[in-house]
């Protein structure tokens, strides 16, 4: 199958996921394009896609949402899942879905949307992101579970080879 992971990121982070969940695509025999959602021009040649974004303010990033809404019309008419990346802590915070994704799954129907523990460096914040992650005492570090993308990009290759 042909698949496109596009992942909308604004430290690198969720781009780095989204590489991870194509690459076991790869190696699980499926023909794969990375791209972030600006690059993307239409999905229409893909047999199946996997969009993603970062997470804050419990939002997904604007690319993310263009490209779900500039696509609907041909998203709707293949596989698509979903994830979001953002969460940290102990125990992750926040721990709700993100509105714009629950709405695009909606929109599109797409078959799932997971959400990934994030990573946060304070130092590639900007001054007002870090006077909002000091107020709320979000704590820095990486808190993305490698083992959990692969899995679930397995289940993905092995739901689109099955049929």
């Amino acid at each position: 199958m042909r698949v496109l992971v596009s992942g909308a990121s604004k430290h690198g982070s969720t781009d780095e996921i989204a590489r991870r969940i194509g690459s076991v695509l790869v190696e699980r025999g499926h023909d794969v394009d990375v791209f972030p959602p600006t690059e993307v021009g239409e999905v229409g040649r893909y047999d199946v896609v996997v969009l993603g974004s970062a997470i804050y303010a419990g939002h997904w990033q604007k690319e993310a949402r263009q490209l779900a809404d500039r696509q609907a019309g041909e998203l709707v008419h293949r596989p698509v899942w979903l994830f979001s990346s953002g969460p940290v802590g102990d125990p992750l915070q926040p721990d709700e879905v993100p509105v714009d994704a629950e709405r695009v799954r909606k929109t599109i129907h797409a078959f799932d949307h997971h959400i990934f523990a994030g990573k946060l460096e304070k130092k590639k914040l900007s001054m007002p992101e870090r006077a909002v992650v000091k107020a709320l005492r979000v704590p820095e570090g990486d808190y993305r579970d490698w083992e959990d993308v692969d899995l679930w990009a397995m289940s993905i290759a092995d739901s689109i080879s099955s049929g």
